[in-house]
């Protein structure tokens, strides 16, 4: 295992507990006050890496994203806020781990792709910051890339009504009805002489915007029919 790995890790029994306990606040919260409803749960990988990719609405997104497996799902965070110990140990136990902020993006993917190898969920937002409308917006293909890099599926997700209960510039977490679908996970291509063209990654990220589209629609659909 690697230094890097050996910090990514975070598998301690404690870091394991704490984040079950969070995770089951989080989700009793979610469940009451936004009248959350998850569709798809059965999609999540029960064993193995995989790269959760919600699209992205609001700052609730990613607590909310957090109910749809128990298990512990890895976050990207900036470096800095592990600088303070007790925060560090906290977001560590949490699924977090540390990025440089302004580094280059290939410090970032080179850890992803470390977490991803140590077999665990990775959440990556492939529209980068929060967005709003209708429509999905262009992504990067950090995520595509990263999936075909660690052969690991690809798994969408779409939110409803997070928009409402948080919107960019609002400080007030509104009590909006929200639902959550989970897509079916999106595999890369393989090859038999063991290299792909360049258009792979390209082509893996039209798919997962076709599939987020697709999850998104249904989950707003979703909150509609609620109402």
């Amino acid at each position: 295992m690697t230094r890097v790995q050996t910090f990514l890790v975070g598998r301690g029994v404690s870091s394991r507990v704490f984040y079950r306990i969070i995770r089951f606040l989080i989700e009793v919260f979610c469940r009451i006050y936004f009248r959350l409803r998850v569709f798809g749960s059965d999609n999540i990988p029960k064993t193995g890496a995989f790269i959760l990719a919600p699209i992205h609405r609001s700052n609730v997104d990613t607590p909310i994203v957090s109910v749809v497996t128990k298990r512990r799902l890895r976050f990207m965070g900036k470096d800095s806020l592990w600088k303070i110990k007790p925060i560090g140990v906290i977001l560590s136990a949490l699924g977090g781990f540390p990025v440089t902020r302004g580094s280059a993006d290939l410090e970032a993917l080179k850890r992803c792709l470390a977490v991803l190898k140590l077999g665990e969920p990775l959440v990556m937002f492939p529209e980068g910051t929060r967005q709003s409308g209708p429509k999905i917006h262009p992504l990067f293909d950090g995520a595509a890339y990263l999936a075909i890099k660690a052969d690991v599926p690809i798994v969408p997700v779409g939110f409803g009504g997070t928009e409402g209960v948080m919107p960019k510039g609002s400080k007030m977490v509104l009590p909006r009805r929200c639902s959550v679908v989970v897509g079916k996970p999106i595999y890369p291509p393989k090859s038999e002489t063991g290299r792909l063209p360049r258009t792979a990654t390209t082509d893996l990220t039209a798919e997962l915007i076709a599939a987020l589209q697709v999850v998104f629609d249904q989950a707003k659909q979703k909150v509609g029919q609620a109402i």
